[in-house]
């Protein structure tokens, strides 16, 4: 048998964008996180967001969007959220999902998508 093999942590994603400025004022005004780890300095082309123990990234880099990528956020009051960005460009309204979980999915504007999702309660949690 195989040794076995560390589990993958997924720690960064990277989002492009048509516009660093504007998305980055986006994502700061939407998720209440300040963008960091602009790159290059003298005209950044990227930022960052530590987002718990992962970094959502973005880059004004071609194509933008990157089609066909969907990204999720645990969030711990999806209700919360979805009150905060239910005014945005929304794919799937709040739902209550088959497998005990609750989300939403919003589009950016770039076109790129994110679920913000409140994992399953244990049995007697309130």
């Amino acid at each position: 048998m195989p040794a076995a093999m560390d589990t993958p942590q997924l720690t960064h994603v990277r989002l492009n964008v048509r516009d660093l400025v504007a998305a980055t004022a986006w994502y700061e005004r939407r998720l209440g996180v300040r963008a960091e780890g602009h790159w290059p300095p003298d005209a950044p082309t990227y930022a960052h967001f530590t987002l718990g123990p992962a970094q959502l990234a973005l880059g004004q880099y071609e194509p933008a969007p990157a089609v066909g990528a969907r990204f999720n956020l645990e969030v711990d009051d999806v209700d919360a959220w979805w009150e905060r960005l239910k005014d945005g460009d929304v794919v799937e309204p709040l739902f209550d999902t088959p497998y005990g979980t609750r989300k939403f999915t919003i589009r950016d504007p770039d076109g790129n998508e994110l679920g913000f999702v409140q994992a399953a309660r244990a049995s007697g949690d309130g």
